[in-house]
């Protein structure tokens, strides 16, 4: 039997829950649980994958080939366990679903209401695929009181009655203000979300409360008095040194003890937290450092880039270095006066990254250039990898060289691909596709050509499988002319057909991949392209 944790949040947005469930459901299968993590996300999009990361952030993607919710990534990068199809849903996609029965008569000439019908789907999408879990923790994304999460409140009220009393416990993220000018905090702002959500039908169980300064006691019983808990159950969220250090800090307050108890738990092993402990250890206390310049075009929100951000700390707890990464706005190597040099020669590695669209390409390409050029260590990925091509389809002499997407060309070194194999078959696209949910998505294998870099960086197999999303490929027309400049092809779909991986033997580190790795890598486990990357950067700082 499943048990069932609701995670809410109130007051203000972005106050981190979907840390927090990563974070809990780490600490209950560090007790031995096996755990699943799921967000409902209530915006009306179908996915987030027509989404500007200026408005969400990055879309992660899943081995199913789902475009989800970031906070997806969070959950895979702390508990290992791989997300789905099913773990992530919208109000947009629920709504979709339940017009199209609709349309074929499904309802049989019923009237199509809120409720049951959007909060039946949202129950059964809750309850579906439980296996053999512990634990489900669903995290509702928005803020409580927000009109667009209230068919996905009521649908938990309706699951709280209908499960086993303690098959279900309702958790609440607040904030507990600091009002500096009087030196004070405020409580009656959660005192405030709590009622809110009580409104709704429903009482939360466990406060995880938020703040930038220590919560006294007296504080914590005041709010458990006006919020109808207990005192333990007022778990004080202040902010860490790392993300890694969450985990450690919620249990060190109480909060999946406190859980365990809501469900009558008594008799739970203690937690081994070992691995959490390493994790900390290799991030606070680096025996060295390295600069990353990461040369793309969302550089102006972190969260655009939020798993490649945490892959390259990966990276550095393999090397035990510290990363300091430095976001590079792609466009300002498209000025007629950029000093390309001034800006890349402090970097130890180049790193460009995934995007879409012309702005900055040129800047990209430029990028390219320079690391492959002063030897410096260089890692692109997907249209990285894709910039490093036409950068060395006009070391050939391919002056023309560029992409279709970015319009007319008559040397279309990447172009839009229109067929390929999945596990469901031949898939094909064109064009005037429409743009979501129509690119090569999910996982796909690669062979690796025997004795180049990068099958030595995956340990010497010959054979991969990594997440993609991205609906240009490398021309394969052009891979003779470019491995006459030295470029070579040593990752392959399986068919031979399209390009996945290119290096250059000649280079100290130089790789430029299809997919995108850093969907892969967890600070327990390392994805070997960026470790094998930032091991490169130490070599090169060591140079300079």
């Amino acid at each position: 039997m499943a048990r069932y944790i609701f995670i809410t949040g109130g007051v203000v947005s972005s106050l981190g829950k979907g840390l927090m469930a990563a974070s809990l459901g780490a600490l209950l299968q560090a007790r031995g649980y096996k755990v699943r993590i799921r967000k409902f996300d209530p915006y009306l999009n179908v996915d987030p994958g027509t989404m500007s990361p200026y408005q969400h952030g990055e879309v992660y993607v899943t081995d199913d080939g789902a475009e989800t919710d970031l906070d997806l990534g969070h959950y895979e990068r702390f508990t290992g366990v791989s997300a789905h199809q099913g773990d992530n849903i919208t109000s947009g996609r629920v709504y979709q679903d339940i017009i199209a029965k609709e349309r074929r008569g499904d309802y049989l000439g019923a009237t199509v209401q809120v409720i049951p019908h959007v909060t039946d789907a949202i129950k059964q999408f809750a309850l579906a695929d439980q296996g053999d879990h512990d634990f489900i923790l669903c995290e509702i994304g928005g803020t409580v009181g927000d009109i667009e999460s209230l068919p996905f409140m009521e649908a938990i009220r309706q699951l709280r009655n209908e499960l086993d009393p303690l098959q279900t416990l309702s958790v609440h993220v607040t904030l507990v203000p600091y009002i500096s000018a009087a030196g004070e905090l405020k409580t009656k702002p959660t005192q405030h979300s709590v009622r809110e959500l009580a409104s709704l039908g429903i009482k939360p169980d466990v406060l995880l409360c938020r703040a930038e300064h220590p919560i006294p006691d007296g504080e914590r019983q005041k709010i458990a008095n006006f919020c109808n808990v207990r005192k333990e159950a007022v778990i004080p969220a202040l902010d860490a040194s790392s993300i890694y250090a969450v985990p450690l800090q919620y249990h060190a307050e109480g909060l999946d003890d406190e859980v365990l108890r809501g469900f009558g738990i008594t008799d739970a092993p203690a937690p081994d937290l070992s691995r959490w402990y390493d994790i900390l250890d290799r991030y606070e206390n680096a025996e060295g450092e390295v600069t990353i310049g990461v040369v793309g075009k969302y550089v102006g929100l972190p969260d655009a880039y939020k798993s490649l951000n945490e892959a390259l700390v990966h990276g550095g707890m393999a090397n035990r270095v510290r990363v300091n990464i430095r976001w590079i706005d792609a466009e300002i190597f498209e000025q007629d006066d950029a000093d390309i040099a001034a800006q890349l020669e402090p970097m130890h590695g180049i790193l460009v990254p995934g995007g879409f669209g012309v702005r900055g390409s040129e800047g990209k390409i430029a990028s390219v250039r320079f690391a492959r050029e002063r030897k410096v260590p260089f890692l692109g990925i997907c249209l990285g990898m894709q910039m490093a091509c036409v950068e060395g389809a006009r070391l050939v002499g391919i002056e023309e060289a560029s992409s279709t997407e970015f319009g007319d060309t008559s040397e279309p070194v990447v172009g839009i691909i229109t067929e390929w194999m999945s596990k469901e078959g031949l898939q094909k696209r064109g064009a005037d596709t429409d743009l979501g949910g129509t690119m090569r998505l999910g996982a796909y294998e690669a062979k690796l050509a025997a004795n180049s870099h990068v099958s030595g960086v995956y340990g010497g197999s010959a054979s991969i499988s990594e997440r993609h999303r991205h609906r240009y490929e490398v021309n394969g027309a052009y891979m003779e002319r470019l491995e006459s400049g030295g470029l070579i092809f040593s990752g392959m779909s399986p068919d031979g057909l399209l390009p996945e991986i290119v290096e250059r033997p000649d280079h100290p580190w130089f790789i430029g991949v299809q997919f995108h790795p850093e969907l892969k890598s967890k600070p327990f486990d390392p994805h070997p392209l960026f470790s094998g990357f930032i091991e490169a950067a130490l070599a090169q700082s060591r140079l300079v």
